[in-house]
């Protein structure tokens, strides 16, 4: 089969969900023609991604939360304000997306949570289907459960992510533990996407502290509570523009650019993980058995934390106090039952593409639709 993938190019899981499945893929014979990759001006792509992508990837311009002055919030107002003034780009980029997938031929879109995708499919179809992954389908669940927030906030979260799958053959949604599926929504249910990589670390209990943030407007509050414990080792991951590889803010607190395998060795030789709650580095340190402090930064984030919270992953925090992450490593009880629900993840997705393949490859012969 050949597979065209389409990426939402903002924060480190959707890449790396895109790099695990194009190493799945291509162990099952299958090809993938292209990566075009949504993104806002202000994010580059991460050179982990380009440097390891075995296809072109192809950039566009697709909606995206603007930071807030601090660079730690998205602000949500004037977000929806800026998308609105760059809706005639993002008409225009929906075009193109449709003339690609004709010209790439391939036997399915999977797209990873980019919106001008699923749009695309809302307003002018293309023939090939889409198959769509990514936890934020488990929003849509019938029995996924949610924190109590505010419900204006998670009807928009929902409607953002129909938004996405608008047409999709498939719903893929990763999740934390086995669920049934939603099939009345298209829902499937699938373990998270894990590199081989991970599964092949063998953790150790180190001495230091490992965090990642998507936004460098945490910088002054990890800074400020390091200035009051400069005994803690501390190392963070960050992806700020024009960031040095390391820079060593003391002796005993570090900082680094984002890096896909100096981050998983870091992750498995380290005590305890701080990060803002996304999906993918959640479970990589729930495969290591780390204890894991989570600091929402948005909506989304709000309920992977609550979810997440259901498997023992840590706690949750509204900044990053790292005091209470240590006081909490005495009390972790590793999810014993995460790694053998992740094994299954393989077996589960290709039964769900083959189908999807197979039911395309029907109906073109009943001539339902065409090429």
């Amino acid at each position: 089969m050949k597979y065209l993938f389409i990426v939402q190019g903002e924060g480190r899981g959707h890449f790396t969900q895109a790099l695990v499945m194009q190493e799945r893929v291509r162990m099952r014979g299958d090809e993938i023609v292209a990566f075009l990759v949504g993104k806002s001006s202000a994010r580059q792509l991460p050179e982990y991604f380009l440097s390891k992508a075995t296809a072109p990837v192809v950039e566009f311009e697709s909606p995206n939360f603007l930071p807030s002055a601090q660079n730690r919030h998205p602000r949500l107002y004037k977000s929806v304000f800026y998308n609105l003034l760059r809706l005639p780009a993002f008409i225009s980029n929906m075009c193109v997306l449709r003339k690609q997938i004709k010209q790439y031929e391939p036997d399915i879109v999977l797209n990873f949570y980019e919106l001008l995708t699923g749009l695309t499919y809302l307003f002018m179809p293309p023939s090939v289907p889409m198959v769509c992954i990514g936890h934020q389908y488990m929003f849509l669940h019938r029995k996924f459960r949610f924190p109590k927030k505010s419900p204006v906030e998670l009807f928009l979260l929902r409607f953002f992510t129909r938004l996405t799958c608008a047409g999709a053959a498939r719903k893929l949604a990763l999740s934390f533990y086995p669920m049934s599926d939603d099939l009345s929504k298209r829902i499937v249910v699938i373990p998270p996407l894990l590199r081989s990589e991970v599964t092949r670390l063998k953790p150790v209990e180190g001495d230091y502290i490992l965090g990642y943030m998507l936004n460098s407007g945490y910088l002054s509050e990890i800074s400020k509570w390091h200035e009051h414990n400069p005994e803690e080792r501390l190392h963070f991951f960050w992806d700020k523009k024009g960031a040095v590889e390391r820079l060593d803010v003391s002796s005993t607190f570090t900082l680094f650019r984002i890096n896909d395998e100096s981050f998983l060795k870091q992750m498995a030789d380290c005590k305890a993980y701080s990060t803002t709650a996304g999906f993918e580095s959640v479970c990589e340190a729930l495969y290591l058995q780390k204890p894991v402090l989570m600091v929402p930064a948005h909506i989304e984030q709000e309920c992977n934390a609550f979810d997440a919270l259901r498997v023992g992953a840590g706690i949750v925090c509204d900044g990053f106090d790292l005091s209470a992450l240590l006081r909490s490593i005495s009390e972790y009880q590793p999810n014993t039952l995460f790694r053998r629900w992740v094994s299954n993840a393989d077996a589960l997705i290709f039964a769900e593409l083959k189908e999807v393949y197979l039911s395309r490859k029907y109906s073109m012969r009943k001539g339902l639709i065409w090429n």
